[in-house]
C-alpha cells in the first residue's frame, strides 16, 4: 500500500510540474503569442523538465524527462521521468527531420546510429554509414535489436504514433525521447521543437536564437503576402493508389498556404490530419485551383505522365493553363528542411502564388513541372 501511495504521488508530482509550467510559460511571455502546444521546458535547481503532451488525448503527458548535466551529481528528489545526461553523446535517430535539428546546434557526431537510411540525404550520414562510424538499425518499423545493443546509444529519438508501440525497443532500458513535434498544428509550432534539443544538447541559447531568426523572418514574410490583392486557389498532392491524400484544413500546411496568400481548397475541412478522397471529389472541389503542387519521388514526372496516370487530370485548369509546381522529394531536401525552418518554404510558396512580391528568388525545392 505504501508503495503504491508513493506511485502515485510521483506521478501527481509530474503533472502537476508539466501543468504548472504550462501555466506559468503563459503568464512568462504575457503579450507574445504561444506557437508550440505540445511541449513545455522549464528549468530547476540542477535539472530541466520536459514535459511532452499527448497529442490524441487532451490534458495528458505522453512522456517526461528529467535532463540532468553530465558532470553533476544526481539532485535528490527528482520528478518522475526519464533521466538523461546532457549533454547527449550517443543517440540513435530515426527521422532526418531531428538529426538536421541536432547537425544545426553543432552536435551532428553524436548521431552515431539510424533508422530508414533510404530517407537520409545529409553526406556525413552516408558517409558515416559507409565508414562504420554510423550505425544503419535498419526499418524504423522493426530495427535490428542486434545493432541498437551493440550500438548502445544513450538514447533514441524517434516521432510517436496513436497506439503504436516500440517492440523489443521499449525494454532495451534506453530513454527513448517521443519528439510528436509533427502533431503541432502550426508551422511555428512545430519548429518551435528546436528547443526541445537545445535542452538535449545544453545548447538553448543557440536554440532560442534559432527559433528567433524563424519566426522573425516568418512573421515578415507573412505580413508581405498579406497585402496581395489576388489570392490564387491552391490544389496539392496527387492520386496515389485511387486514393488522393489532401492535408486538412488546420494541418500545417493548409496555413502555410494561407500565410503565403494563397486560397487552399480544403481550408474548411476543420482537421489537421489527411484527408482521404477519389478523383470525382478532388475535381469537384479544386477543378479551378489556380496552383497544383504536387511532390512525389518521381524524378520523370511530366504533364504526359501525369496524364497518363489518369486522364482526369488533364481536367483541372492549372493543368490546361500549366501551372503545376513539382518536387522532387527524393533528391531536395524538402522533408528534411521545412519542419524547423518553415519561413524557407513560406518565401518558396509566395515565390510561386505571387512572384512579383519576391523577385530574383532562386526555388530551392518546387520547379514547374516539365512539358514532356
Amino acid at each position: 500500500m505504501r508503495l503504491y501511495t508513493y506511485f502515485c504521488l510521483c506521478i501527481l508530482l509530474v503533472l502537476v510540474s508539466c501543468n504548472s509550467r504550462k501555466e506559468s510559460q503563459q503568464v512568462q511571455t504575457a503579450g507574445n503569442e504561444l506557437y508550440a502546444d505540445g511541449i513545455s521546458i522549464t528549468k530547476h535547481d540542477g535539472y530541466t523538465l520536459v514535459c511532452i503532451y499527448n497529442p490524441w488525448e487532451k490534458d495528458a503527458v505522453l512522456h517526461s524527462y528529467v535532463l540532468v548535466p553530465r558532470e553533476n551529481e544526481l539532485p535528490e528528489n527528482l520528478p518522475q521521468g526519464s533521466i538523461i545526461r546532457t549533454p547527449i553523446k550517443s543517440a540513435l535517430v530515426y527521422s532526418s527531420v531531428h538529426a538536421n535539428a541536432i547537425k544545426e546546434l553543432g552536435h551532428l557526431p553524436s548521431v552515431t546510429g539510424i533508422c530508414d537510411a533510404q530517407y537520409f540525404t545529409m553526406d556525413e550520414i552516408s558517409e558515416g554509414i559507409q565508414s562504420g562510424a554510423i550505425t544503419n538499425a535498419g526499418s524504423s518499423m522493426s530495427p535490428v535489436i542486434e545493432k541498437i545493443i551493440a550500438l548502445s546509444p544513450e538514447v533514441i529519438i524517434l516521432s510517436p504514433f496513436q497506439n503504436a508501440g516500440y517492440g523489443d525497443v521499449a525494454s532495451l532500458n534506453i530513454p527513448i525521447v517521443e519528439c510528436a513535434d509533427y502533431m503541432e498544428t502550426s508551422p511555428l509550432g512545430r519548429a518551435e521543437w528546436i528547443k526541445l534539443f537545445g535542452a538535449l544538447y545544453c545548447e538553448e541559447e543557440c536554440a532560442d536564437s534559432i527559433f528567433t531568426r524563424v519566426t522573425t523572418e516568418y512573421n515578415q514574410l507573412k505580413q508581405l503576402a498579406e497585402k496581395a490583392p489576388h489570392k490564387p486557389k491552391i490544389l496539392s498532392e496527387n492520386i496515389i493508389n485511387g486514393t488522393w491524400y489532401v492535408p486538412g484544413g488546420d494541418s500545417y500546411m493548409a496555413k502555410l498556404f494561407a500565410d503565403a496568400g494563397g486560397r487552399y481548397a480544403w481550408s474548411d475541412i476543420r482537421t489537421s490530419g489527411s484527408i482521404p478522397l477519389d478523383m470525382p471529389r478532388v475535381l469537384e472541389k479544386a477543378i479551378d485551383a489556380d496552383i497544383w503542387l504536387i511532390k512525389s519521388f518521381d524524378e520523370t514526372f511530366s504533364y504526359s505522365k501525369l496524364k497518363a496516370q489518369n486522364s482526369m487530370n488533364a481536367e483541372f485548369k492549372a493543368f490546361k493553363e500549366k501551372n503545376i509546381y513539382f518536387c522532387n522529394t527524393g533528391k531536395s531536401t524538402f522533408f528534411q528542411d521545412f519542419p524547423f525552418h518553415p519561413e524557407v518554404l513560406l518565401k518558396e510558396y509566395i515565390s510561386i502564388f505571387h512572384p512579383h512580391f519576391i523577385s530574383g528568388y532562386t526555388p530551392k525545392y518546387f520547379k514547374p513541372l516539365i512539358h514532356e
